[in-house]
């Protein structure tokens, strides 16, 4: 692939190019005051394509597109994508409660081919710094005075599914390629959040002839809980609220996290009614008891070959003293979420890059904090969830995010959005007490 623009030097050289970084470019698009280039490995634009099943949807607005939230007027909108296809009044007519996953998908694709400052199939092998910071990719060696990395996530899996052999266990993020041919045959799905509740829904929805014998359906969590998508609840993905959220303590952030997951990983209502109205169908008007199995609260903690080839699945109850059950299956998809992809590229400076648990530490416009100059940055996206929340990982703040990051470029600061409704924070009682009031 040629370039496609010329030069060596850059304002800001991007690392992958998924909705994080696509965000960046649209925002930079046509600034000469920050000249920039955006680089992914991949030979062309994807977004999960491996889990874009039927009838799947965003469970963020619309407006939480690359850009909307902050500049509307940007030529990179969801709605300048539709009135460039010409759809803009289907799209309305057609009263979607919730955006389809695939048109997401093809608004992010549009996105990154009408920006001439992408570029896909080339990858960074390596940065340094020297003054500025020194990029070597597999065809040739930038130079720039900020990094903007968006490398994503990769899948993750529990401790007793690495190593496994065989294709007949895999990722969620494979379900499309490798879940096409399982009729006849046992499924168990592992993991209780939407990924896995939308596996589990297409495997029990297939015609009779394509589909399983079995589905089970795996979660250590007390039940399937869904997303909490209330009015207040949402105030925790907005930018005010992630400015307090980054100045807690450590401690009160992990806690945080962990109590209001499924403000994030919940499975949306929708989805859930789909499931359950699906296995009374199947239960009790085609019926046919045995293709469905249902196990909340239990945690996989051994997985291993059969006497016949089979899996052996072994789950621990956390109501009944862990009492182990053993299931027989033929494929495990794991649900089991992603993390932050590894920053190998980041090797020639890692020794100067300050870290917070196992993040790299940022500071309030999401640049790393190291040992180099103040006016050369390294930027990272969905990669410090400890550090500024759930919504780091969610696309409910990339558009903010992208904004801070590029006024920190531009050397300007852009007007906030207005504050929550809500008081996050303690103030100071700085009041004079009554005689014998007690404090």
């Amino acid at each position: 692939m040629s370039e496609k623009r010329g030069g060596q030097h850059y304002g800001c050289v991007g690392v992958g190019v998924g909705p994080a970084n696509l965000s960046l470019a649209s925002l930079l698009h046509g600034d000469t005051t920050v000249p920039n280039l955006f680089l992914d490995r991949k030979t062309s634009f994807s977004w999960h394509d491996g889990q874009q099943m039927p009838d799947t949807t965003l469970q963020v607005s619309m407006l939480k597109d690359l850009v909307s939230l902050a500049d509307p007027t940007n030529r990179f909108s969801f709605l300048a994508y539709l009135h460039a296809q010409g759809k803009m009044y289907h799209f309305i007519n057609a009263q979607f409660d919730a955006m389809p996953r695939q048109e997401f998908r093809n608004y992010l694709t549009w996105a990154a081919e009408q920006n001439e400052n992408v570029v896909f199939g080339e990858r960074v092998l390596s940065v340094d710094f020297d003054t500025t910071f020194v990029v070597r990719t597999d065809r040739r060696t930038l130079t720039a005075d900020n990094l903007s990395i968006g490398v994503g996530t990769a899948p993750w899996y529990p401790d007793v599914a690495r190593d496994l052999p065989g294709d007949d266990h895999f990722h969620v993020s494979d379900f499309v390629t490798k879940a096409s041919d399982l009729a006849g045959r046992r499924v168990c799905v592992v993991g209780g959040g939407q990924s896995g509740a939308e596996a589990f829904l297409d495997l029990i929805s297939r015609p009779v002839a394509e589909r399983p014998r079995r589905v089970t359906w795996v979660t250590r969590r007390r039940n399937y809980f869904p997303m909490d998508d209330s009015p207040f609840t949402n105030d925790f993905y907005t930018p005010s609220y992630s400015d307090y959220f980054a100045r807690l303590s450590s401690e009160t952030r992990g806690q945080l996290n962990e109590a209001h997951v499924l403000t994030s990983d919940g499975i949306s209502e929708a989805t859930l009614r789909q499931i359950y109205q699906r296995v009374y169908v199947q239960r009790f008007l085609e019926e046919g008891p045995d293709l469905v199995a249902l196990h909340p609260h239990s945690e996989v903690v051994r997985v291993g070959r059969g006497a016949t080839g089979d899996w052996c699945v072994d789950l621990r109850n956390s109501d009944h003293g862990g009492r182990v059950t053993s299931l027989e299956t033929d494929v495990v998809v794991w649900a089991t979420g992603f993390r932050p992809a590894a920053m190998k590229f980041l090797e020639p400076i890692a020794h100067r890059l300050e870290r917070e648990r196992d993040e790299l530490s940022i500071d309030d416009s999401f640049a790393v904090r190291w040992d180099g100059p103040t006016d050369r940055n390294i930027f990272v996206h969905n990669a410090a969830p400890h550090q500024r929340g759930l919504a780091d990982r969610n696309l409910s703040l990339i558009a903010w995010r992208s904004r801070r990051i590029a006024d920190r470029m531009r050397k300007v600061r852009s007007d906030e959005p207005l504050g929550s409704f809500m008081e996050w924070s303690a103030k100071e009682d700085r009041s004079p007490l009554l005689p014998g009031a007690l404090r």
